[in-house]
């Protein structure tokens, strides 16, 4: 049988240096860059995305940064699909995919698939945006608990986007969220078996040793975001994209959430220093959560103050086969 093409995930939480190795690789390898991110997707949103500067992309490009305005909307369809053709197209110049990034559910998709759920219907989510007007999320989230308690359990009760639509899909459906999507999509625009993805993929997780000093970049790292006009950046944006609203996907990511609510006097700038800060740990902790549920992934300390080389020497044994 003819060998698999080589492709490597360079996975990771927050603050763990994802990028950072990724451009040393890119010095040393024939690789491509392939962002796997939802947030770096986004045009004019650098400095709370800890978007890779002008100097990092001319030195090593990366695919998939900068490819639609805040008010549109990219999903995990749409990255399996952009992904798939950009692995086909590096492959065919002779090159290895380097997927970098930390959103795990992108990773997921295009390792095993997607799921069948139904498309959103606007009469029902009409209703339920009225539901939760009058009634609040959390009273959705008691309904989906009685649906699916499986979803429920693990949606936070004021996630409004994912309750609205794991509930959408239970009363679409009749049935629930957790039991579709227990049943990946095949590939079947390219003719593969369901869960197959035609690459040897090598899969490196950058976890820390000491969660407490992850915890400390993260603190420092939003600190140097404010620093560097992450408010003035999402007025900028305010300005340029009327359309924009807060329940936007854009801006429901971490940092333009909680810079909204200080624009708008909810918060004042020590509790969107606090809540920026929290909400960055809390994904971490998801993405860590993604990370110990994968299998075969080799793991590496994200806090080595050798990590490029380490990782590079691991790549290289891999791709040789020793």
């Amino acid at each position: 049988m003819t060998p698999l093409p080589p492709a490597i995930f360079l996975m990771g939480p927050t603050a763990s240096g994802k990028t950072a190795v990724a451009v040393e690789l890119a010095d040393r390898l024939p690789v491509e860059l392939i962002s796997v991110d939802s947030a770096l997707v986004y045009r004019g949103m650098d400095i709370g995305t800890a978007k890779p500067d002008a100097e990092t992309l001319a030195r090593a490009p990366h695919h998939l940064i900068d490819i639609i305005d805040p008010t549109e909307s990219y999903s995990a369809a749409a990255f399996r699909r952009d992904a798939l053709r950009l692995m086909a197209d590096i492959t065919a110049r002779g090159r290895i995919p380097l997927l970098v990034g930390g959103t795990m559910l992108y990773y997921k998709a295009l390792r095993e698939g997607l799921s069948e759920l139904p498309q959103a219907d606007p009469a029902l989510r009409a209703q339920l945006d009225a539901e939760i007007a009058a009634q609040g999320i959390e009273a959705l989230h008691r309904q989906l608990a009685a649906l699916d308690p499986v979803t429920a359990a693990r949606l936070h009760p004021t996630d409004t986007q994912r309750i609205q639509r794991a509930l959408e899909v239970c009363l679409l459906s009749g049935r629930p969220m957790s039991a579709l999507l227990q049943k990946p999509l095949a590939l079947r625009e390219r003719g593969w078996g369901e869960g197959e993805l035609p690459y040897s993929i090598l899969p490196i997780a950058l976890v820390p040793s000491d969660r407490a000093v992850l915890h400390a970049r993260i603190a420092a790292r939003f600190e140097a975001m404010l620093e560097q006009g992450l408010v003035d950046e999402l007025a900028q944006l305010r300005c340029d994209y009327p359309a924009l609203h807060p329940d936007l996907p854009s801006m429901r990511c971490v940092g333009y959430r909680q810079a909204w609510r200080f624009m708008d006097g909810e918060i004042d700038m020590k509790g969107l220093l606090e809540t920026g800060v929290a909400a960055t740990r809390q994904l971490a902790k998801r993405q860590l959560t993604w990370l110990r549920g994968m299998d075969n992934v080799m793991t590496l300390d994200c806090l080595s103050p050798e990590l490029p080389k380490i990782t590079l020497k691991r790549i290289q044994s891999h791709l040789s086969g020793k």
